[in-house]
């Protein structure tokens, strides 16, 4: 019975994630993440952006491409 019992807990919920639920939640925090960063980039002020390199047009530019346009290896 004690095996039986053990077997089926496990079978409901104790599971470790893996495949598509797991890549599904990666994949929304890492738009979430380029979301705040590009909104943070696009608040900077000139002299900030001046010091990364950027025009104000260059950090707008990115701040507005779409959430999934970042590089492959953010999205392995």
């Amino acid at each position: 019975m004690f095996a039986s019992l053990h077997t089926s807990d496990y079978a409901i919920g104790h599971m470790p994630l893996r495949g598509t639920p797991r890549r599904l939640l990666a994949g929304i925090s890492t738009a979430l993440a380029v979301r705040r960063q590009r909104a943070e980039l696009a608040r900077l002020p000139e002299t900030l952006l001046a010091d990364l390199g950027l025009t104000r047009a260059e950090a707008l530019a990115e701040a507005q491409r779409p959430l999934w346009d970042v590089p492959a290896r953010w999205r392995a």
